[in-house]
């Protein structure tokens, strides 16, 4: 079943050419790679595909939703709902604990965290002696193991990753792609990448690329 698919997206901006990408879809436990370098559009069409920039013309169906044509409101609980991010710069609170941070992903839609399901993860990605120390007492690694923790806590429907790998080196690179795998597949989600980093792309056979003139996807 066809969970996100997208037709004729296309994002005009003020005084810059029109970014124009073509047409995706993807089912639920799929893993699909948008590569491309910076600036050709990546980190825009992950926003339009999450509800949270609309695009000037297209559609983006959610389980056969046009999220576009919902309130704003009901887009915001579907995203909440269905997504689960990594962003490229973590959002950890500084003044809450690990344990804290990732139950955010709870709080902000509104629900009770799965008993023991914080605790499972934290085990799962070797934090369970991490659980209340704040996130500037943890290692960069580590704290890139939170923001996986809570993009998964709310057992998503997809988990979107936005340049999970390029400032990481080669070991810890296939480290945090092992740990997006497992964390997508334990959930039966569909995994979501968008990198300049070539050195991923041979775990995937989804791959988009964006082109570096930000005109169209090849």
């Amino acid at each position: 079943m066809t969970f996100i698919e997208s037709k004729a997206i296309v994002v005009c901006r003020p005084g810059a050419q029109a970014l124009r990408f073509a047409d995706l879809s993807i089912h639920r436990e799929d893993s699909m790679l948008l590569l491309g370098p910076s600036g050709s559009g990546k980190t825009t069409l992950l926003s339009v595909l999450a509800g949270l920039l609309h695009p000037s013309t297209g559609r983006v169906l959610v389980e056969n939703r046009d999220i576009y044509a919902l309130r704003s409101r009901m887009r915001d609980h579907l995203r909440g709902r269905h997504f689960g991010f990594v962003f490229q710069t973590l959002h950890l609170l500084p003044s809450l604990t690990l344990r804290q941070n990732i139950a955010l992903a709870a709080d902000m839609l509104g629900v009770k965290a799965e008993d023991g399901r914080i605790d499972h993860l934290l085990g799962t990605l070797g934090l369970a002696d991490k659980a209340h120390r704040k996130p500037d007492a943890l290692s960069q690694g580590e704290q890139q193991r939170a923001a996986i923790a809570r993009a998964v806590l709310n057992r998503p429907s997809i988990i979107v990753a936005d340049e999970p790998t390029s400032a990481l080196d080669d070991s810890n690179s296939q480290k945090v792609m092992d740990l997006l795998e497992h964390q997508a597949q334990e959930t039966g989600a569909a995994l979501l990448i968008a990198t300049h980093d070539t050195r991923i792309m041979n775990r995937f056979q989804n791959v988009m690329h964006l082109n570096d003139q930000m005109k169209e996807v090849a």
